[in-house]
């Protein structure tokens, strides 16, 4: 709750205009009421004349009303005598006129009475005579009742009618301007939570599994949007409208204000209860959706794997376990909410049945009017949906709470990869060499080092090859390099500058990184191409590095050639081609050093051996280190690392590996024939 109104906080403007418009409506809903019962008491059950103030009467009357009232000065300071000899108010101040009504109604009643003995009358009995007396002096002043009864009806309905209208404009007002905060919250917060995601880690991106991103970025934010706008549009306003509601009950002097303490009471005990039952359900309910979200992100990503072992079925069991899951418990919370809404109806009709009962026997006995009844019930329903309003989106609450905890939760995750203070991006020489030193690495959480004392220098103009067994640690060793993990031990420089202390954009603008998954993403072949900024990189070096990584021939062959539009993911190209793809884009930016993890496992032997010849020759400046897990894509390399358990266990050239690391020798076994071993290299 409190973090939802910190979001509405940065909207204060808006917020306070929202209020001021739902005070202006509340004010005219509850004005309604009194108008309608004016109506029935005053335009119709009282011929339009609304009290014990004549505004005209005869000489004779006006005498008999000074001569039987104690407040006789009054009256005559109000009241000139025309040219006829009648008496005319000239007051028109509504104090004026409400303190004429007390002191001239007991003589008017009394008068009415023609001086009989008379019975003790109740406030409402006393004010029916008072006004029944002025209608007949009015009738036998010759005035014309009608056009009085019609004057009145049709200035009060006009007032009515103004009274909608503005409570009308108010509510399309607040309307509006709610959408628009919400819609401003939902913004705020997707670009807040966009922003942090891009600047997590790979630690950061470990720990919050994309499934859950995915769904606090869209799921949990639009809970927090529409609660928002409940919340300005009927939590802001129940308030208003029922106390408004209480202080208009209090006025109209019924005698039944205990059936609304009452159905309070019975209100708030049954939104207790029902609160006390559902709020877990709806704590759990948004961790289930993200149990779901993973399922299906899992089984969509996994369709050919899972037709390849044929495990539809205990895929489908799987989905619909968690989707079960999901529907019992958002059963369970309908449930609960829909015996809500019915026992709410109940109690505001027994509210109703109550008030008319007590009230018609209020109005049998002469306290109550009939108008004043209906405005009772209008006020009664008003504070009673009041506190429906609240229960309604005190339901959505909890689930918002939770969701607003989760965006928070990402907003207020640090980076633990961050730029230092005072970078040194002017010290670098722009050469590319690339050294390690003694660099140890341990994955947050883990109990071993996943990397142990790695110490090695690639340099500009030579090709720095990794191999080992899976597992081993080549990948994470390469993503030290770009920051994707900060080593936990020694240090990685360029130029002979701890990359920590380089900014990351910097750093990442050196390396051209080749994934061992090739990622692509929709648009075109050259939107890709020129992923690294198409105001860095001209057609001319897009269409160079798609000749180099052997991609221009099929590009070529496409009808569309480089604009030529590519699926998301890439789904619509094949394994080798998206990986070739993936090479042009590193080799377009120009970079200083080159990464590739495993990004030729999908290439022929031929395309593999074209292509490293063509970097070779087109890239012979740059720094390249690569990642792979065949031999024959770096038999030619001027350095090869042999890894095993994280450990270096060897560094040195193909030939001389094959002489004296054991690691490399079981490697080659397995991938050369003896002949290649013997002759210290592999026919291409």
């Amino acid at each position: 709750m409190f973090k939802i109104m910190k979001y509405l906080g940065e909207f204060k403007a808006s917020v306070i205009a929202v209020i001021f418009l739902l005070i202006l409506q509340a004010y005219c809903d509850l004005s309604l009421p009194s108008y309608t019962s004016d109506i029935v008491d005053v335009g119709i059950e009282q011929g339009g004349i609304e009290n014990a103030v004549p505004e005209i009467m005869r000489e004779e009357t006006f005498n008999g009303i000074c001569l039987l009232t104690a407040e006789d000065v009054l009256i005559r300071e109000n009241y000139q005598q025309n040219k006829d000899g009648n008496y005319e108010l000239k007051a028109e101040e509504p104090e004026t006129i409400a303190a004429l009504d007390e002191a001239m109604r007991e003589a008017i009643v009394t008068l009415y009475h023609q001086g009989n003995a008379q019975e003790e009358l109740s406030d409402t009995m006393a004010a029916q005579m008072a006004v029944m007396f002025v209608r007949a002096e009015y009738e036998a002043l010759g005035l014309d009742l009608n056009a009085i009864q019609t004057r009145y009806l049709l200035t009060t309905g006009g007032k009515m009618l103004l009274m909608t209208i503005l409570m009308m404009t108010a509510s399309i007002a607040v309307g509006f301007l709610a959408a628009k905060v919400s819609a401003g919250i939902g913004m705020r917060l997707r670009n807040r939570v966009f922003r942090k995601v891009v600047s997590f880690s790979h630690a950061e991106m470990d720990k919050f599994s994309t499934a859950s991103l995915i769904t606090r970025s869209t799921n949990d934010i639009q809970q927090v949007q529409m609660v928002a706008v409940m919340l300005l549009r009927m939590v802001c306003y129940a308030p208003i409208l029922g106390i408004g509601g209480i202080i208009k009950v209090v006025n109209t002097r019924t005698g039944m204000g205990w059936i609304i303490v009452v159905a309070v009471v019975l209100i708030l005990a049954l939104v207790g209860t029902l609160m006390k039952i559902a709020m877990p359900k709806f704590k759990l309910m948004q961790t289930l959706v993200d149990r779901m979200n993973l399922v299906s992100r899992e089984i969509l990503t996994g369709i050919p794997v899972i037709r390849a072992f044929s495990r539809e079925k205990y895929e489908e069991e799987r989905f619909d376990k968690a989707n079960k899951e999901l529907m019992s418990t958002q059963i369970f919370t309908n449930r609960v909410m829909t015996f809500m809404m019915p026992t709410m109806m109940l109690i505001m009709n027994a509210i109703a049945v109550a008030i008319v009962w007590f009230g018609s026997q209020g109005i049998d006995m002469g306290n109550l009017q009939i108008g004043d009844m209906m405005a009772f019930i209008t006020y009664s329903m008003q504070i009673v949906m009041s506190f429906l309003m609240l229960t309604m989106i005190s339901v959505m609450l909890p689930r918002a709470g939770v969701a607003a905890e989760r965006i928070e939760e990402i907003i207020n995750t640090e980076p633990t990869i961050l730029d230092t203070a005072q970078v040194q991006d002017e010290k670098l020489t722009g050469k590319g060499i690339v050294a390690f030193e003694n660099v140890n690495f341990r994955y947050p959480g883990a109990e071993e080092d996943a990397l142990s004392d790695i110490s090695f220098v690639a340099e500009p103009g030579k090709t720095t090859a990794v191999i080992g067994s899976t597992g081993c640690g080549k990948s994470t060793l390469l993503h030290l390099i770009p920051r994707f993990y900060d080593v936990t031990g020694g240090r990685i420089t360029i130029d002979g500058i701890d990359i920590r202390e380089l900014s990351q954009k910097k750093l990442r603008s050196m390396l051209g990184f080749v994934p061992q998954k090739g990622v692509l993403f929709s648009g075109t072949i050259a939107s890709n191409l020129k992923f690294a900024g198409e105001e860095k990189i001209s057609d001319e070096m897009m269409r160079e590095a798609a000749e180099i990584a052997q991609a221009k021939e099929f590009i070529e062959s496409k009808n569309e050639k480089y604009e030529s539009p590519i699926a998301q993911g890439g789904t619509n190209v094949s394994g080798g081609q998206k990986q070739r793809l993936s090479i042009a884009r590193a080799i377009a930016g120009r970079p200083e050093v080159f990464l590739f993890d495993d990004s030729f496992s999908a290439l022929d032997y031929k395309t593999d051996a074209v292509l490293r010849k063509a970097l070779h020759e087109k890239i012979a400046d740059a720094t390249v280190i690569i990642v792979a897990q065949r031999i024959s894509t770096i038999l030619h390399a001027d350095q090869i690392i042999v890894l095993d358990d994280g450990k270096i266990a060897g560094i040195g050239k193909h030939e001389e590996l094959l002489q004296n690391c054991t690691a490399y020798q079981e490697i080659a076994k397995s991938q050369l024939s003896e002949a290649e071993l013997k002759g210290g290299t592999r026919n291409e």
